[in-house]
């Protein structure tokens, strides 16, 4: 391997050995009615990714929106999420804006439990790690 080849799996590796949590990326079904009980439940959940390394780092030029949600404030946050660049997903999924990541374990023993949702992605060969572009609506 030589080149920008050699370059890149260098910088793969790198930002892999950065990734201190892990993550699961998973898509939620739409919520189902339940005439029996008479209450909403959520659907079924689709593992994309994961349990899997991964890397959550806040924007830093993000100061965060308040939206009105229902009748509560919600604080939007934005983050980074990387995922090792060599993340499969099953065939013929692609991440869509409104699929979550759930931080399952960290470093940082106030992360566990946390949902982000995503708002993009990012696509690159010559990329050191998959991002994903993601909020946090607590």
């Amino acid at each position: 391997m030589r080149g920008l080849a050699a370059f890149l799996a260098r910088g793969r590796q790198a930002h892999q050995d950065l990734m201190g949590e892990s993550l699961r990326l998973y898509r939620q079904g739409p919520d189902v009615f339940d005439r029996d009980t008479g209450t909403t439940v959520p659907g079924p959940q689709t593992t994309l990714y994961g349990p899997g390394a991964g890397r959550v780092k806040p924007v830093a030029q993000a100061t965060g929106t308040e939206e009105q949600a229902g009748e509560r404030e919600v604080l939007l946050r934005d983050y980074e999420v990387a995922l090792p660049w060599s993340a499969e997903l099953p065939p013929g999924v692609r991440v869509l804006a409104g699929d979550r990541v759930e931080v399952l374990a960290s470093q940082d023993p106030r992360m566990p439990g946390l949902i982000l949702w995503v708002t993009a992605a990012q696509y690159s060969g010559t990329a050191t790690a998959w991002r994903i572009s993601a909020e946090d609506r607590s």
